[in-house]
């Protein structure tokens, strides 16, 4: 295995691991067991293609455009508002997790909430497009897009992982408490990070 995709996979995998609007989403679906495959699927696939217009060098182009870095911010921070106060609303009324039951959202829905959560969050752009992109530029021809498998690979297993892990949490869940928690923690994590978008952005 070569040198540039075992820093990929490191690199990738370290910025993809990081607690964030993606990753609470993905979590909580999950221990709903609602369509884990198809969501792994969905940000896996996004994460490919964001990486690959990294290392070909969009990331720069997109870096160096200020209007296009606005508006996709602005944007990040009132879908995470929304998707907060969501959350918000079904930590105060409490959830159960129903296994038997009909599932609460269709596959549509659950794959454009799936998109919007990756493609609306600027920090997907920020990690992947920007980051991994401008990194990538240290390699030459063929181990630049070594290092981009290396990060792809890192990205496909950690949402199966998480995904298809989080399935096993769903006996701890069945309590209103644990859920109450759970939907507080992305509740949280969304606000933080539209507050934190918003802050960087006006000082």
């Amino acid at each position: 295995m070569s040198i540039p995709f075992i820093q990929g996979f490191g690199m990738g995998g370290g910025l993809i691991i990081a607690i964030g609007a993606q990753n609470a989403f993905v979590l909580s679906q999950g221990v709903r067991r609602n369509y884990p495959l198809t969501i792994a699927l969905v940000c896996a696939f996004c994460d490919s293609v964001l990486i690959l217009l990294g290392i070909t060098g969009v990331g720069s182009a997109v870096a160096a455009n200020p209007l296009l870095g606005q508006l996709t911010v602005w944007g990040g921070v009132l879908f995470l508002l929304w998707y907060g106060a969501t959350a918000f609303r079904s930590a105060w009324q409490g959830g159960t997790l129903e296994t038997n039951g009909v599932k609460v959202t269709t596959l549509r829905a659950v794959m454009t909430a799936t998109l919007a959560i990756t493609l609306l969050n600027p920090h997907v752009y920020l990690d992947t497009v920007v980051l991994l992109g401008g990194i990538s530029g240290q390699f030459s021809g063929n181990q630049r897009f070594l290092f981009g498998a290396g990060a792809i690979t890192a990205s496909f297993i950690w949402f199966f992982s998480l995904s298809f892990g989080a399935g096993m949490l769903a006996p701890i869940f069945r309590k209103k408490f644990a859920w109450r928690i759970l939907d507080g923690v992305v509740c949280l994590t969304m606000w933080s990070i539209a507050v934190s978008l918003f802050w960087n952005n006006i000082v």
